[in-house]
């Protein structure tokens, strides 16, 4: 089968933002001859343009880099499997139009490349099944793609409309919810056999709500003091590049230092504003990867403590405890809400629906007489 010569997997590396200012010389250029705006753009340009475009005065508001990085994975992996198993997947594209792969392209593409990934991909044949969160994230971002090529003129064909619902239930969703009592088992489980290093990761994630990639990219300068309530708190980037401050409790502090000595650390009073407050033991910055890894590694060492814990226990179930124990504590759900960094209340709640739905069943609604002696 002939594709385009312009796409191809070599071409596809980089994306860089480092083209936009001459693809809006393309978009003028083709303004001024009265024509579509992207009448002089290929595959390559159209890919840069979406994933970089900036469309606000203000580039804080623009994607944040973790977003593009995501979209721009996912779409080099669609692109990739188009052109490695264009027959497995069935597409019968004929004539190339305009040397363009996505203008080639029908709705029955999409709905063949959707079957084939999730029933017929080497990922389902070597691993099993992707989870439902997975093939709903993927098909959102390829029918965003397709929906802004045919938004903006690019392809004239509703490519999009090929491709089948893909949402997430209540029941896919991934068991996170641990109590106050499964994260006491785990940091006492870790102080007893002098842990120091998970005793700091644990305690830090669940007192702070701070997500993998937040984590992560800690600096030592985003620890401030606080010179109006006393103590220490974070200064944290969150997604779309939103500051929010998370107060520190003095026992997470002092943790956060003991975590550092272990690791052979200077304090951070010591320490350069850029080095990054938790480091692996080679003194190198965790990526969100490897930080999900060596947790995953290092809570077998606490096993035979963790009996009754069906939780896969990954950075982000921490971040659901954080949302649980405020709960507990009769924090109200918008401060919940605006401590996590959501946008959305009903992001907040899917954290807290299985609480909420235990909390509202019939039976704990009952009177103290309902079935008299025998419930008390």
């Amino acid at each position: 089968m002939q594709f385009p010569t312009k796409i191809n997997k070599n071409t596809l590396l980089p994306f860089s933002p480092a083209s936009l200012p001459s693809l809006q010389l393309k978009k003028d250029e083709a303004e001024k001859r009265n024509e579509n705006p992207f009448a002089d753009f290929d595959d390559l340009d159209i890919l840069n343009w979406y994933i970089h475009e900036r469309q606000h005065t203000n580039a804080a508001n623009e994607r944040s880099e973790r977003t593009k990085k995501e979209y721009e994975k996912e779409l080099r992996q669609f692109i990739s499997q188009l052109l490695t198993y264009p027959d497995e997947i069935g597409l019968d594209l004929g004539d190339v139009v305009e040397g363009s792969l996505f203008k080639s392209l029908s709705p029955r593409h999409l709905r063949r490349w959707q079957e084939w990934l999730i029933a017929e991909s080497p990922y389902v044949k070597k691993r099993g099944a992707y989870s439902q969160t997975a093939i709903t994230r993927k098909t959102t971002i390829i029918r965003s793609f397709f929906q802004y090529l045919h938004r903006v003129g690019y392809i004239i064909e509703e490519t999009h409309t090929g491709l089948r619902k893909a949402t997430v239930r209540k029941d896919d969703r991934p068991n996170r919810d641990l109590g106050p009592g499964d994260v006491v088992i785990m940091l006492r489980g870790f102080r007893e056999i002098e842990h120091t290093v998970m005793f700091g990761i644990l305690l830090t994630m669940t007192a702070t709500g701070l997500r993998n990639e937040e984590f992560c990219r800690l600096d030592v300068s985003d620890i401030k003091r606080d010179r109006i309530q006393g103590g220490y708190f974070l200064n944290v980037l969150g997604k779309g590049n939103k500051r929010r401050q998370i107060p520190l409790k003095a026992e997470v502090y002092a943790a956060i230092q003991e975590y550092r000595k272990v690791r052979g650390l200077p304090l951070l009073e010591q320490s350069a504003p850029d080095a990054p407050v938790f480091t692996t033991s080679r003194g190198t910055r965790f990526s969100p990867s490897y930080l999900n890894q060596y947790m995953k590694k290092e809570m077998q060492k606490i096993s035979p403590r963790l009996q009754g814990v069906e939780v896969d226990l990954t950075p982000h179930v921490f971040r659901h405890a954080f949302a649980i124990i405020s709960h507990l504590n009769k924090v109200d759900i918008y401060d919940i809400m605006r401590s996590l960094g959501h946008e959305k209340i009903e992001t907040t709640m899917i954290y807290l629906e299985k609480i909420f739905a235990k909390e509202r069943h019939a039976v704990n609604q009952w009177t103290g007489d309902a079935l008299g002696e025998f419930l008390g």
